[in-house]
């Protein structure tokens, strides 16, 4: 360790010196009058949360120490009797490292255990003071520092990243008045209406406990026996089945707070509100197949896409939003503002953008900061209250009391990571693993002695204050009749994808329900299929050899490649909805709808051999890096590979990459390319870039080797593919960067492809 105790006290009294309240005064009994705070009081935190954690950071470059500052001599031996003779029980280095190695684990989170996550910013765009009385939401000249985690929910900490799941999308900015945490997910809606249910949904969802199968994947029995027996979940279904579930990365994943909160502004008014992240780069995924190739290929997928565009400086952004409901509208609509299970139709209600969060800053210690974090529902600031929606109810307890299962002790407030930049006074003590050393013989209130003072921190004063809504009724284990349509807002997801998005979904339904051993479990997911549409069941129970009553299947079930016969068969498939105010379609459900199609954050596989043209590989990394994209060049071997005009480095091999990992895939002409003609991996990089809708652009001599990858019928320009022979390529490469940020569905001959 570098830092010596009194270091480490100095480092505190420093920090004190530059505080201006007293511990009386950060106490939530604080008086009206605010004193100069002396060194000797209890110091408050550094506002910026970096350097916050720069003060318990080291970077272990000092000679060796044990954990208590002793000097080691030697770390190479243990301390033994002669060089052959036994350990000795008195080599105390020796015990305390094994010591420390033995408890390094803490127990993994049981939902959303495998995350990564970054440092950041917050700011406002503009005050909101006839909402809310939050600080954080009125003060547009605070920049507020943020941290944020991303997760799948299902899947042990040593999953893959790629695993079709919810994602988790937890936000926790340190304020002025405290910690304030977003614990919400990639998707509006959850499965279940109460949190009573959240355990049997888990277990339901996780590997089956008499072998410990499947990991990380819902294609089993126990989920799907679940979910046929709780037709409330059948609206996020239709999400999970979606590409939702199979983000392109975080950067292009949109959040949502879930829950329905208040806003309350400082006359004690009342607005219900729902939050939302909006992505700068639009909401962007991955296809099933590049999803499970990836999870073998790189199963950090996500976590090192984040990771490498941060250190490069492509900064993750995303939008605050909001949607509100006065108080007074809470019954206007035929669908339930507590029911976690419905979203706000933004047709009906639009999202207000309030501000941009930008992750700038990768963590310095994944386990100190992204392991350690501690997300509460319960983490709120004065001008923000619950609801009564009772999944967040339940949430308000169990996320508080899974932390202390997890990481051991009540002070869990007092790791770097969790504490806030604000200062705490409370009067609590002792407990296990206490940071904070308090003075003073005060661990009570109201309390007089040693300069405390018994008044309280009055709503006047910024104390919080909970909302005075007002509750009655008798004891009952009941539901309301209004959480009661569980079709409804289902029909109105289905509507409102694309034909390709639809085909997806039918596919991802025939995916998980083929493995699914229960012919029973199969038949009640089917039944609840038709209530949904009956083209969708139709289309799900042809690859189950099972025939639903409403319709006949239109179109035979594929394989991995999309269908066009199925895309037409399903673009006129839809269903009148109920509990969605009236909505249809609702083109913020579709990620094919009004999204960005930028390159910016893609990657590009540049496929190369010796004797490739390197002016053309020269040019396409300059297009792609003005546009804010990754090259990334392909060839037989790392180091350099002789070219037509200069030698051309190469970054990955034909051995570690796939298409799948990639958005889009350029092949420069020369003489190289007779020598990749010959390489079936080759081939398969543009057979497979096609099949998945990517972007391709094959220039000079490469334009014969894609179409000689490609199946007869096979569209070789235009849809996203651009063919250039001649000698001139600056249009071609307009065009190609063009398409780089968007698929192109409805390929002909997708079928087709060997690959």
């Amino acid at each position: 360790m570098n830092q010596t105790r009194r270091d480490f006290l100095q480092t505190g009294l420093a920090l004190a010196s530059t505080t201006g309240l007293t511990l009386a005064d950060t106490t939530a009994n604080a008086t009206e009058t605010k004193p100069t705070m002396s060194t000797e009081q209890s110091p408050a935190m550094p506002a910026d949360k970096t350097q916050d954690l720069a003060t318990v950071t080291t970077a272990d470059r000092e000679p060796l120490t044990t954990n208590v500052g002793q000097p080691i001599s030697s770390d190479l031996n243990s301390l033994r009797a002669g060089e052959r003779g036994p350990t000795l029980l008195e080599d105390y280095v020796l015990s305390e490292k094994l010591q420390h190695f033995d408890h390094e684990r803490i127990p993994e989170r049981i939902v959303h255990a495998r995350g990564a996550a970054a440092h950041g910013i917050f700011k406002l765009y503009e005050p909101l003071p006839e909402l809310t009385a939050a600080k954080v939401l009125n003060d547009t000249s605070r920049t507020t520092p943020v941290f944020v985690r991303f997760s799948t929910v299902a899947g042990s900490r040593g999953s893959a990243d790629t695993a079709r799941d919810v994602r988790g999308f937890a936000v926790k900015m340190y304020t002025d008045e405290g910690n304030w945490d977003i614990v919400g997910n990639n998707i509006p809606v959850f499965f279940i209406q109460d949190a009573i249910k959240f355990p049997d949904l888990i277990h339901a969802a996780k590997p089956e406990p008499n072998n410990e199968i499947p990991q990380a994947a819902t294609a089993h029995d126990t989920f799907w026996d679940f979910i046929s027996l709780t037709p409330e979940s059948l609206h996020m279904v239709m999400w999970i089945m979606s590409d939702r579930t199979l983000p392109r990365s975080f950067g292009m994943m949109e959040g949502f707070g879930v829950h329905t909160f208040r806003l309350v502004n400082a006359e004690g008014k009342s607005t219900f509100v729902k939050f939302h992240w909006k992505p700068v780069l639009g909401v962007h995924s991955l296809v099933w197949d590049e999803a499970q190739q990836i999870a073998g290929k790189n199963a950090d997928f996500h976590r090192a896409d984040m990771w490498e565009a941060i250190e490069k400086g492509n900064f993750l952004e995303w939008e605050l939003g909001i949607q509100t409901i006065p108080e007074s509208d809470e019954e206007k609509f035929d669908f339930d503002v507590l029911d976690a299970t419905k979203l706000w139709p933004e047709e009906l209600l639009p999202v207000r953008r309030i501000g941009k969060m930008t992750l700038n800053r990768n963590p310095d210690n994944y386990f100190a900061e992204t392991e350690q974090v501690a997300y509460n529902t319960t983490n709120i600031v004065p001008g923000i209250d619950f609801s009564n929606d009772p999944l967040l109810q339940g949430r308000n307890f169990s996320y508080l009391d899974t932390q202390l299962s997890r990481l051991g002790t009540p002070n869990f407030t007092e790791l770097p990571i969790n504490r806030p930049t604000c200062p705490v006074s409370n009067n609590q003590r002792d407990a296990h693993m206490r940071h904070t050393i308090n003075k003073g013989r005060v661990s009570y209130t109201p309390a007089s002695l040693d300069g405390h003072s018994p008044d309280e921190a009055t709503p006047s004063r910024g104390g919080f204050t909970s909302y005075p809504a007002a509750v009655s009724g008798p004891k009952v284990r009941a539901r309301s009749k209004s959480f009661g349509d569980h079709y409804g807002q289902a029909k109105l997801f289905w509507n409102s994808q694309t034909p390709p998005e639809r085909e997806h979904i039918v596919k991802a339904l025939q995916f998980e329900l083929s493995k699914v051993e229960t012919r029973e479990v199969r038949v009640r997911m089917l039944g609840h299929l038709e209530k949904i549409n009956g083209m969708l069941a139709a289309q799900v129970g042809m690859a189950l050899g099972e025939t639903t009553s409403g319709h006949a299947a239109a179109a035979k079930p594929g394989g991995t490649s999309d269908s066009v016969e199925e895309t037409n068969a399903l673009a006129s498939a839809t269903t009148p909805t109920t509990a969605s105010g009236g909505v249809q379609q609702s083109k913020a459900l579709s990620m094919n709808g009004n999204q960005p199609h930028s390159a910016k954050g893609r990657k590009v596989a540049i496929l190369v051999e010796a004797g490739v043209d390197a002016s053309q590989v020269t040019a396409m990394q300059a297009a792609l890096k003005a546009a804010g994209a990754t090259a990334e060049v392909v060839g037989p071997h790392l180091g350099t590979v002789a070219g037509s005009g200069g030698a051309v480095m190469v970054a990955k091999t034909f051995a570690n990459s796939s298409p799948a990992t990639y958005d889009a895939v350029f092949v420069p002409g020369g003489k190289s390319v007779a020598m990749l003609q010959q390489k079936g991996d080759a081939h398969v990089f543009l057979a497979q870039t096609y099949k998945h809708g990517k972007a391709i652009a094959a220039f000079g001599e490469a334009a014969d080797l894609l179409k000689k990858s490609l199946p007869d019928g096979a569209s070789v320009s235009g849809m996203g593919v651009v063919s250039e022979g001649g000698a001139s390529h600056s249009k071609a490469l307009t065009t190609f960067i063009d398409a780089i940020g968007t698929r192109h569905w409805g390929r002909p001959a997708l079928e087709h492809v060997a690959a």
